[in-house]
């Protein structure tokens, strides 16, 4: 395709996301609105600046199915957790029942592809950490019930029964436990997610699995090296496995440039007694998390009780700390990654693990950066029309559109001998 013009490619590209569905692996929005709008899901069907993701962009993007994230933070007390992310999936639901035109709820691979010939995007749920399921198969079993497709692992923290890439014991790998987890998942339906995770988790789940894993936003090591990608070596298990990894766009997995800046200015936060990636706050104090609605409380309300309780919980910097932070970014201006940068994990990859082993994940809403050229939702025909310049055929761009993904689905229901999603969900006409 390098002859044409970027207009053709992007014409060409157009074509092509029209008739072949693009799932992306992983979108926080479900989060981030608990955080932005008091969980309102009012005014995305506009074009919003607080949010990655709206209707508008998800369109223009050509997006036709989405794992929405249904993540809460690692560091809660687990029963918790375990509510907070039955919050996140009602969430995902109040989505769909609000723009039931656009957004259609989807269990399995045939319900996802269904609900893209019907002309809406298939909206499919993925739980981000372990530690949401409280150490109980019953619980997550009921997960599985309402719809989720995916599991990770782990967050940024280690569970009892998983060790994750940036805990406390990234060599300690699945317990017993946590294999009987992983088991009971292949036999009810749940797709393993390996992103997060200790590459000893990884090694013993990739043992374990009867059915092909994902990583659903993660990127290659040999590239980047940053814990969240993924080494040679379990790459290697991977395409034995049948599983798929799912190229990410976050600027410290994709460009060494960014993942040095991080860990160069996480190491100046600490060194100033400052907690990295909660600035504002000293060492040590967690970042606050929202709270969900209370009964007969608007989203304003909730955003203005939520505002309240973060400044009685946080521990704010001194000047002297704020000051010499704002010098230290002042002489370390924040590098950008680029849309070629991830381009270049497409490449490696397809040329490590095959054309069968890739799917696109953005983590939008996710993380407060992207690179130049993929700043939103909108972004995606652009990353095809640069592969499609890299002599990626169509046959290539289809297959990591959807069809590896949508494979893996269908791969793990074949094996699932308890399938416990929904039978079905109502489709309007």
């Amino acid at each position: 395709m390098n002859q044409h013009g970027t207009r053709d490619v992007l014409a060409w590209v157009s074509e092509l996301l029209t008739e072949s569905m693009l799932i992306d692996g992983h979108n926080d929005l479900p989060s981030r609105l608990r955080k932005v709008a008091g969980y309102s899901v009012e005014r995305l069907d506009d074009e919003r600046q607080d949010v990655h993701t709206d209707l508008v962009r998800l369109r223009r993007g050509m997006v036709g199915g989405q794992f929405w994230s249904v993540w809460v933070p690692s560091h809660l007390d687990e029963d918790a957790a375990a509510a907070a992310t039955l919050e996140q999936i009602d969430a995902v639901y109040r989505l769909a029942s609000r723009y039931p035109d656009e957004i259609g709820i989807s269990f399995t691979a045939d319900g996802a592809t269904e609900q893209f010939a019907r002309g809406r995007i298939a909206s499919l749920i993925g739980i981000e950490g372990g530690h949401s399921i409280a150490g109980s198969l019953g619980v997550l079993r009921m997960f599985a019930r309402l719809g989720v497709r995916y599991l990770t692992l782990t967050h940024n923290d280690d569970t009892d029964w998983a060790a994750s890439a940036t805990g406390m014991d990234p060599g300690a790998g699945l317990s017993l436990q946590g294999e009987a987890i992983l088991r009971e998942m292949n036999r009810i339906g749940l797709i393993v997610d390996l992103s997060h995770t200790a590459e000893s988790t990884q090694l013993d789940a990739l043992r374990v699995a009867e059915a092909p894993v994902i990583f659903s936003h993660s990127s290659l090591r040999r590239l980047t090296d940053h814990p969240r990608n993924v080494s040679d070596r379990v790459l290697s298990r991977l395409v034995a496995n049948g599983g798929v990894l799912q190229c990410t766009f976050v600027p410290e997995f994709v460009s060494s440039e960014v993942a040095q800046w991080d860990l160069d200015r996480r190491e100046a936060c600490t060194s100033l007694g400052i907690e990295p990636g909660n600035d504002g706050n000293v060492l040590g104090t967690k970042p606050h998390y929202p709270s969900a609605p209370m009964p007969a409380e608007s989203p304003h309300e909730t955003l203005a009780r939520n505002a309240r309780e973060r400044a009685l919980r946080t521990l704010p910097i001194s000047d002297e700390q704020r000051a010499s932070l704002l010098e230290w970014d002042a002489k370390n201006p924040r590098p950008s990654a680029t849309l070629a940068q991830v381009a270049d994990h497409f490449d490696a990859a397809r040329e490590q693990v095959g054309i069968d082993h890739l799917g696109v994940s953005g983590d939008y809403d996710g993380t407060d950066e992207f690179p130049r050229g993929l700043e939103n939702v909108s972004r995606y025909p652009y990353l095809f029309a640069e592969l499609a310049n890299r002599n990626w055929s169509r046959s290539d761009l289809v297959r990591i559109a959807g069809e590896n993904i949508l494979r893996v689905m269908r791969d793990v229901e074949q094996v699932a001998s308890e399938p416990m999603w929904p039978t079905a969900v109502r489709v309007e006409e």
